[in-house]
């Protein structure tokens, strides 16, 4: 009869099975550990760091405004953002193909979070795996209910720091002290915003857990498209490891491999899989297994790394990790993608300028010889100061004639205006003309842009 086999974290009968995975400390922990409490404080941080006032790190979906590294990016840069998506995207297919789910395992905020904050407060408050499950099926004693209480307010109070965290990033972190210091009634939505996304916090990382990496999040699943025998994962080396075996003093074991069947990787295991059963979409290469494996090795004298970052082509021919044409492929593509980001930023204008011809409007003539078109015009600031942005035909024959002033933008904003360019009508050779316009940020020539002027043909 067939072997049927069930979700790491479902029990046969069809019932979630809730993981309490044990933590050894050990090498790759350390490294890990290291890594997270970088993140982390950038995290928090990054919202409240301001560069020539300008926030760090800024998505403001709503008012269509990004700031990266205190670039301020409008709608009309959105081919950078795309751009720099596009890098982003490449990157996490490179790192897949040649690391497998390093990023899920290392940088990921939903791994960070629940191995590196939430798991080590529950192990504070609760104690080991054994204990946390003989207080969750036990009764609801006094102690019970302290440790419970205990924990799950500080969970929501992190999770509180979390979404405003969140927030910060999404409204700005001078809005968000705004929402905190003044009134709940005057900033409503965004007092609700908080509670919303601290209740979400709370729920993931309390009740949802390894659930979002196992089924929510759609990269585990792309992996399987993108990996090769090639690719680098955390695995187990099954020439060496079988054929498994407990250590017995009084028999003699010559015929089995190094793994003793302790069972350890799985015991550790944040999404409750056996590594042994090779490469699995729940694998999100975080290392656990391989530091507790290599302290049992330590303990029985055999050499580490019985389960490390192999590839299935190492394991199989005993070969060195390899750089594959792959993977070439890929640095390529990502070395172009940067350098015309790169381009582009450096490139990008501090103001920028929309002209365009009214629509629906035919040219009129006018006294002296000249011939008018009406006009509309966008002025852009992005820069963190009020300046005075001025439009001039490259050629002194034409003239402007404002019908609406606004030349000057206050700082990062946007204003709007009108005026007619006259333009001599002995110039005029088609019925569409270019016409050049050089603009000004005060005195200072800063570019020059062009626009069609239409007129009759002379």
């Amino acid at each position: 009869m067939e072997e049927i086999t069930y979700h790491s974290t479902v029990e046969a009968t069809g019932k979630r099975r809730w993981l309490y995975p044990l933590v050894r400390k050990d090498k790759w922990y350390k490294y890990r550990s290291y890594l997270s409490y970088f993140l982390l404080l950038f995290l928090f941080a990054a919202p409240h760091i301001k560069i020539q006032g300008h926030q760090l790190l800024l998505f403001n979906i709503i008012d269509r405004k990004f700031i990266l590294f205190s670039h301020v990016f409008w709608p009309q840069d959105f081919f950078i953002f795309v751009l720099a998506t596009l890098l982003f995207l490449v990157c996490i297919v490179l790192f897949t193909i040649a690391f497998g789910r390093v990023f899920c395992g290392w940088v990921c905020p939903q791994t960070i979070f629940m191995e590196m904050v939430f798991r080590k407060i529950e192990i504070w408050i609760e104690g080991e795996p054994a204990a946390r499950k003989k207080l969750d099926e036990g009764p609801w004693t006094s102690d019970k209910i302290i440790k419970k209480t205990i924990k799950h307010s500080l969970f929501l109070l992190i999770s509180f720091l979390i979404a405003n965290t969140f927030l910060a990033y999404i409204i700005g972190s001078d809005e968000l002290i705004q929402i905190m210091i003044e009134p709940p009634a005057q900033h409503l939505v965004g007092f609700i915003g908080i509670w919303i996304f601290t209740l979400v916090f709370y729920l993931v990382f309390t009740k949802v857990r390894e659930l979002v990496c196992i089924v929510a999040c759609p990269y585990g699943r792309l992996q399987g498209v993108m990996l090769d025998k090639n690719s680098l994962v955390v695995a187990y080396n099954y020439l060496r490891g079988e054929p498994r075996g407990r250590i017995r003093k009084a028999e003699k074991q010559e015929n089995l491999g190094d793994c003793v069947d302790c069972n350890l990787c799985v015991a550790v295991c944040p999404t409750g899989i056996d590594i042994r059963k090779g490469t699995q979409l729940e694998c999100v290469n975080c290392t656990a297994c391989i530091d507790a494996c290599d302290q049992v090795m330590d303990k029985i004298h055999k050499p580490r790394n019985l389960i490390g970052y192999y590839s299935e082509e190492m394991i199989k021919n005993q070969t060195s990790p390899r750089f594959t044409s792959r993977m070439k492929a890929y640095s390529v593509i990502i070395l172009l993608l940067a350098s015309v980001l790169t381009y582009f930023i450096i490139s990008r204008k501090d103001i920028d300028i929309t002209v365009l011809r009214a629509a629906g409007m035919l040219y009129q003539e006018q006294p002296g010889g000249y011939v008018s078109n009406l006009y509309h015009a966008e002025l852009i600031n992005k820069t963190t100061e009020k300046l005075h942005i001025s439009i001039k035909p490259v050629d002194d024959r034409i003239k402007i004639k404002w019908v609406q002033t606004a030349n000057d933008v206050e700082k990062e904003s946007v204003s709007k205006t009108t005026f007619f360019l006259l333009v001599p009508s002995n110039m005029i050779k088609e019925s569409k003309t270019n016409i050049s316009l050089d603009v000004y940020r005060g005195k200072e020539k800063q570019y020059t842009i062009k626009t069609n002027f239409l007129g009759p043909v002379n």
